[in-house]
């Protein structure tokens, strides 16, 4: 079936007129080692029952060097076995010596329900005397005290680390005293906040490990990023063995670079990628073909499928109807766990997910992948097309571009996205709001040593600390002195630890719907904001930010909404300051202030602007990082912009700013959400134009100083995308549209294309 969708993509004139390139990976032979002799023979009878005589040849090398003592990271695409690479030597080392522990972390629940489902085939086969438990928010309470002591491999995630296991340390003495392996997976995705949260959670651990004369080897997992090693040697703070060899099989794939035609050329409006991943999506699924559409927001998630849903309404295969779902974050872990079954099974025909299901879950034979818009890095779009063909079978992936500067920027140079490394991923765990958070952790688990722990001087936390009394100093030593669970209110995951529980009191009633952090819910479910979920839609009714509580109810609406948001910076601290050929950069910390101060109301299916609304909430602030661009009255890009008309130039600084911010991620492992810009004309801070590029999590992420790193890169690629782009006077695909709200009735394009060119920044 899939070889056919594809020939029929091959004979469309109409979708071949909008490809950009397609390329076709060859199916590739495995390369395979010997199953070593020093495995146990009841592991070799259980591979054995699972039809597998020999191992990948990376997977030998784990093997290897996990029996030499050695910490590592193994970093090889989807599908490729990683799993087997440290389960053998964990259960090796099990059946050597019954006491033997290990932990394995996962970044999501569904993952380690996978894993406890892939142990328990390999345990049960080989009838392995291995116990192996589970231990996350939902797991049972009398499992969870079995995980405790009877427990041999104890999956879990950084999150029930951080918030369960650790503060709860005397209760696992014996399991932490006899740990012997800790297996990290995933860890591209422990980048900005979260790696910098993850990699102080593990310092915790360490320190715990350390109390109990423990000291485990470290198994990192990750997909192909640009700097694994570094990564991992970032979390861990210790040296790391790398193995990036992939020895396994890959069947034929078919990688397609679509940009969807124009709806108007002069304008540079382009069919959207909503309906155009909809329409490619249809295509696949009547064809029988399995297919995951990754969309790029939540909102574009629910639309898509339900579009599909009304497409495939009263359509019979096989006497069932073609069963469609959204997959993302917010759902209920049933709701999430009944779409997985659905996955595995084979009942659901089609899935659009968020970027929740480009994380390793078994989700069964899928054959085709659309990508709805750039993921935001190399890493993730490979990630995601290895969605599809899983089983070394034909598949093809489809990156379908938005109008984004970014997409058109990729598409329309397929050498360079084809050639481009993957990115590197960063993390900042002395974030100074990460590290006073994680501090309260550890020394509430341990009294903690004026002159131990975590890397780098902490005094300062520790006696900010001690001031507001919830820690005191006994000897040389700072004790817990507060009658608060500091765990609870960090997250690790969010810039802040407190979300808004969504109810639906449709008929009455009071039922839990799903949650978002605060931040986001300010611009998304604000009163009569439509909120989408699976097959409803509902409108908001109350929002209770001071409660953390949303109120919806089902509604019929035929729109969706959206918010636009007011924001203002001001300059708290100058770190660095450093010229550049035609500006200035100073990196400092800065206080962000930013409210949603109205909404537009969007029709479905046309996507036509139908109204407006206002909003009343109070502003969010946030003290970050920044890269602060400066053009000094002296240079040529100032004396530019000084010479277009008085209403074109905030315009253009503004736009200019747009540009860079959505082009960034072409090298920043990042997404255009990770970082706000903010311009004026004249500054009031430093008195002359001023570009503020910040990180939008608070204290920072490291976006900023890597932006700083890059921006010549970014700065010729912006150039580009505005050259390149066929519009003639802004599109969405570079600088925007004309808007009349900005009180210019030029070109936008043009202001902007006069400023970058005469800025030689690149």
């Amino acid at each position: 079936m899939v070889k056919e969708a594809i020939e029929a993509l091959r004979a469309d004139p109409a979708f071949m007129e909008q490809v950009r390139h397609w390329s076709v990976l060859p199916a590739r032979e495995g390369r395979y080692a010997d199953i070593p002799d020093s495995l146990d023979g009841r592991i070799r009878s259980a591979l054995s029952k699972r039809g597998i005589d020999r191992l990948y040849t990376h997977q030998a090398r784990a093997v290897e060097l996990a029996q030499q003592g050695r910490n590592f990271v193994i970093v090889t695409p989807t599908a490729s076995g990683k799993t087997l690479s440290y389960n053998l030597p964990v259960l090796q080392a099990i059946l050597e010596n019954p006491d033997t522990r290990a932990l394995y972390l996962f970044p999501t629940k569904a993952l380690s329900q996978d894993q406890q489902a892939e142990l328990n085939m390999t345990v049960g086969d080989g009838g392995l005397p291995v116990a192996v438990v589970t231990f996350d928010g939902d797991t049972a309470r009398d499992i969870r005290s079995a995980a405790k002591t009877r427990g041999q491999i104890v999956i879990s995630n950084p999150d029930m680390l951080h918030t369960g296991i650790l503060p709860n340390h005397t209760r696992w003495n014996q399991f932490f005293r006899n740990l012997r392996y800790v297996v990290v997976d995933e860890i591209h995705t422990y980048r900005g906040i979260f790696g910098s949260h993850v990699t102080n959670v593990i310092r915790r651990l360490k320190r715990v490990l350390r109390f109990y004369g423990s000291n485990p080897q470290f198994i990192f997992c990750s997909a192909t990023i640009g700097n694994p090693r570094e990564l991992a040697e970032r979390i861990l703070e210790e040296d790391i063995e790398l193995i990036d060899l992939n020895g396994a099989p890959q069947g034929e794939r078919h990688l397609v670079l679509y940009n969807p035609p124009y709806v108007d050329r002069t304008q540079g409006i382009r069919r959207g990628v909503v309906h155009s991943a909809r329409r490619l999506a249809r295509t696949f699924i009547e064809r029988g073909v399995k297919t995951i559409v990754f969309a790029r927001s939540r909102q574009r998630t629910e639309l898509i499928a339900e579009y599909l849903r009304r497409d495939f309404a009263n359509v019979y295969t096989d006497n069932r109807r073609v069963r469609i779902e959204a997959y993302r974050g917010g759902y209920l872990p049933n709701e999430r766990r009944e779409i997985e079954r659905g996955l595995r099974d084979g009942t659901i025909a089609g899935v659009v997910s968020t970027n929740a299901l480009e994380l390793g879950i078994d989700i069964g034979d899928l054959d085709a992948a659309i990508l709805g818009g750039f993921p935001g890095s190399v890493a993730s779009t490979l990630q995601q097309a290895g969605r599809a063909g899983r089983r070394r079978s034909v598949s093809i992936a489809v990156l379908v571009a938005s109008s984004s500067p970014l997409d058109q920027f990729m598409v329309e140079q397929p050498d360079y996205f084809l050639e481009q490394n993957p990115e590197s991923a960063f993390v900042n765990p002395d974030n100074p709001y990460v590290l006073y958070d994680q501090l309260k952790c550890a020394v509430f688990e341990l009294p903690f040593a004026a002159v131990e722990g975590f890397p780098g001087d902490v005094s300062e936390y520790l006696s900010v600390l001690e001031e507001n009394g919830v820690i005191r100093l006994s000897g040389d030593r700072y004790h817990w002195a507060d009658q608060s669970y500091p765990a609870e209110g960090v997250s690790l995951r969010s810039a802040t630890g407190d979300n808004v529980v969504i109810v639906d009191t449709t008929g009455g009633g009071q039922r839990v719907i799903g949650e978002m952090d605060r931040p986001s819910a300010k611009e998304l479910l604000f009163t009569n904001a439509i909120y989408l979920h699976r097959a409803s839609q509902y409108v908001v009714t109350e929002l209770d930010i001071d409660n953390r509580r949303c109120l919806v109810e089902r509604s019929d609406a035929d729109y969706f909404t959206d918010s636009l948001l007011k924001i203002d910076v001001k300059v708290l601290l100058e770190d660095e300051r450093r010229d550049r050929v035609g500006a200035s950069f100073v990196i400092g910390d800065v206080l962000v202030r930013s409210v949603a101060a109205k909404f537009k109301k969007i029709r479905f299916s046309s996507h036509e602007n139908v109204g407006y609304g206002n909003i009343d909430l109070p502003e969010e602030q946030m003290h970050t990082r920044a890269l602060i661009v400066l053009l000094p009255p002296e240079s040529r890009a100032a004396a530019a912009l000084e010479s277009l008309e008085a209403a074109a130039r905030p315009l253009a600084l503004q736009r200019l700013a747009r540009l860079l911010r959505n082009v960034a991620p072409a090298f920043l492992m990042c997404s255009p959400a990770d970082m706000g810009v903010y311009a004026a004309i004249r500054d009031g801070h430093f008195g002359e134009p001023a570009i503020y590029i910040y990180d939008r999590y608070p204290g920072g992420s490291g976006v900023a100083e890597t932006f700083a790193e890059r921006f010549g890169h970014v700065f010729d690629a912006a150039r580009g995308r505005i050259a390149s782009c066929p519009c003639d006077s802004g599109c969405p695909s570079c600088v925007g549209p004309l808007d009349a709200a900005e009180g210019y009735s030029g070109s936008p394009k043009a202001a902007v294309r006069h400023l970058i060119d005469r800025w030689p920044a690149g």
